[in-house]
């Protein structure tokens, strides 16, 4: 039996949008040596059979594109449970995910997205379009605010330095006055050691404070061309967030389509702090 541990899962649907995703997670997989499973979750059990046939199809196809060859697998359930279920059943790496945005009617989908990650010990990528075609080292860019689960997010930024070449780009908040706000310094002066101490490419950049963080966040991110956003969703997201647009889910849905690493705060790597990370 072929074994599904350590892959990268793609939820799959069928749509150009989940094609996207299977090429970003192609490119991933190449440099994590990892498998890829699309899973494709059906409402009922009844409709599994035929979904097979066509999932088989999709397989093939992309085998011939990308000369790999993804695992298929189908579930009944919700994609709000079933994704993360099976993520953590056959101890996935990362969920590489489609989004279609947030534009007109679009806008249910970026709300969706955010509750299916919401709550996931692995990090999601959530993509719009295709990846980019260039070889040059990949642009992170890593916002840091006055928030203490900015720390977490360092973890993945050592994962990625590990397996691609990058440079990560910390992006400050700032107050209106232009300077950087004490328990935000205090995560800069934690981010630079931890990245100076591992040998991380990185350079700092201050926001200017003209418009929304997470505005500013994505503008930069653009102007650099970067390739991946490394954000955390916020602890204890309450319904109301959902409805009103956190501002996760416009990080996720932006209308740059730049990719957006997404990754859920976890209490129990907070107790440990500094050593956590290795």
């Amino acid at each position: 039996m072929e074994t599904l541990n350590h892959s990268i899962i793609v939820p799959y649907d069928f749509t150009e949008v989940t094609m996207n995703a299977v090429a970003h997670a192609v490119n991933l997989s190449k440099n994590l040596n990892a498998g890829i499973t699309l899973l494709h979750i059906v409402k009922k059990e009844s409709e599994q059979k035929e979904m097979e046939q066509q999932l088989e199809a999709e397989i093939q196809k992309i085998h011939e594109i990308y000369n790999v060859k993804p695992i298929g697998l189908i579930r009944e359930g919700s994609i709000f449970k079933t994704i993360n279920q099976v993520a953590h059943e056959i101890e996935a790496t990362l969920i590489v995910m489609g989004t279609h945005g947030m534009k007109g009617l679009q806008k249910v989908t970026g709300s969706w997205a955010l509750k299916v990650i919401v709550g996931s010990k692995i990090p999601f990528l959530v993509v719009q379009g295709p990846p980019k075609s260039n070889e040059e080292p990949l642009k992170l860019v890593f916002p840091v605010d006055f928030k203490s689960e900015n720390k977490e997010k360092l973890k993945w930024v050592q994962f990625m330095a590990k397996y691609f070449p990058s440079k990560t780009l910390l992006y400050s908040a700032t107050t209106k006055e232009g300077v950087v706000e004490p328990r935000t310094k205090a995560n800069l002066v934690f981010c630079k050691s931890f990245l100076e101490e591992r040998k991380i490419d990185f350079e700092l950049v201050l926001s200017k404070n003209e418009s929304s963080f997470s505005q500013e966040t994505i503008e930069f991110a653009k102007n650099r061309e970067a390739d991946i956003i490394i954000i955390m969703t916020t602890r204890d997201i309450a319904f109301h967030d959902y409805v009103l647009g956190a501002q996760e889910q416009y990080m996720i849905a932006n209308d740059a389509k730049i990719p957006v690493m997404v990754i859920n705060p976890r209490n129990d790597l907070m107790k440990y702090g500094y050593g956590n990370f290795g």
